[in-house]
């Protein structure tokens, strides 16, 4: 995941996966960061932990 603030806008970069079955398996999973991940990216001189799940409807 490549996480870089630009313009007052926080731009995400994350690779696509293979649809996969969420942990509940309502949903196919197509990119996420399996939990939190601190990233480089400062706001008030703390980095921005970003959990995000990307996914489509079975």
């Amino acid at each position: 995941m490549d996480v870089k603030i630009e313009n007052g806008k926080l731009i995400i970069s994350i690779d696509m996966q293979e649809p996969a079955p969420s942990a509940s398996g309502k949903t196919l999973v197509v990119a996420t960061t399996h939990g939190n991940v601190t990233t480089q990216c400062l706001v008030d001189g703390k980095n921005v932990v970003i959990g995000l799940n990307a996914y489509i409807k079975k």
